[in-house]
């Protein structure tokens, strides 16, 4: 099993590589910070595989820890923010809190709302990943393949959600009030045609909704809701992964049509969606559904400023 190995730091004027590990070696995830504040990466892996060297750590501004997996490996990584310990030594965290109470998740998952990134990588076949929203956001996040063959595509979620927000999934930091989390809607409704489950639960019967419709116009490559399949996973054959949270946002004008960085479009269809609600659910109507669109107006102008 690979240790946790720094490559650099913002305070470190080295590089450290520390490349030593058993088994077969199949994918090396790098983590960088971009962020302009700490995070706390979460590590899970899936049922019936190994968990890595670590399931949870601290990554400071800057600084770049890489992870080993070994072939047939599949879990998900993301970002939990604005951690703390308390008086007892209990770890917690506002945003992608994993319940551990330490800074290791130690096999639990992330609190809603959280931008997942998440990998099968192939024994001897094809890797798949893809950057999900399906629980909700509270970074930036993208995905880079390298040195693989096939496909191969970068994707993930360069926009900053949490201004843009619609006040029904909006999640707030106590104190200041300020927005730090974006919930998806099953999250923040719990009805089951966002939740895509009972009589939704198929591929034919749930569909995107405005609220879905509004983070896949940010983010056109990440899983908007659970059967966006078409437009979000990504496949390679032996490649290396960058995580970025908190990503360099590319211009209009300099984005390459491999990653399309924003929907041009910026349309939301099957509009009477929020506006039809049911009288034991919620009634958000039509206030939410012109934030929805004015939220996305606002996107698209920070993008191309």
């Amino acid at each position: 099993m690979a240790p946790l190995f720094p490559i650099s730091t913002s305070s470190q004027p080295f590089l450290f590589f520390f490349l030593f590990f058993s088994g077969v070696h199949s994918a090396t995830f790098t983590m960088t910070n971009n962020c302009a504040y700490t995070v706390w990466p979460g590590v899970l892996a899936n049922a019936g595989t190994a968990p890595l060297s670590t399931t949870g750590f601290e990554l400071k501004q800057g600084e770049t820890v890489a992870l080993a997996a070994p072939s047939g490996w599949s879990g998900r990584f993301w970002s939990r923010t604005l951690c703390s310990t308390d008086s007892t030594g209990k770890f917690s965290c506002v945003t992608g809190d994993c319940g551990s109470g330490r800074l290791e998740c130690s096999g639990a998952g992330a609190k809603p709302p959280a931008t997942l990134a998440e990998f099968t990588l192939g024994n001897g076949a094809l890797d798949f990943y893809d950057v999900s929203l399906v629980d909700g956001f509270n970074a930036p996040m993208m995905v880079t393949p390298q040195r693989g063959t096939g496909n191969c595509a970068a994707t993930g979620c360069l926009a900053d959600l949490n201004g843009a927000c619609p006040s029904a999934l909006r999640v707030t930091e106590a104190t200041s009030g300020e927005g730090v989390a974006c919930k998806s809607a099953c999250e923040a409704f719990g009805d089951p045609r966002y939740c895509c489950s009972g009589s939704y639960g198929t591929a034919d019967t749930c569909g995107p909704t405005p609220y879905s419709r509004f983070f896949k116009n940010a983010c056109p490559r990440a899983y908007s809701y659970a059967y966006d399949d078409p437009t979000s996973t990504f496949t390679c054959s032996g490649a290396d992964y960058l995580i970025t949270f908190c990503p360099s946002v590319p211009s209009q004008k300099s984005s390459s049509n491999q990653f399309p960085s924003i929907n041009n479009t910026m349309i939301f269809s099957g509009m009477s969606d929020p506006a039809t609600v049911s009288s034991d659910g919620f009634r958000q109507g039509t206030i939410d559904l012109l934030w929805l669109v004015a939220a996305t107006i606002f996107l698209m102008l920070t993008w191309t400023c």
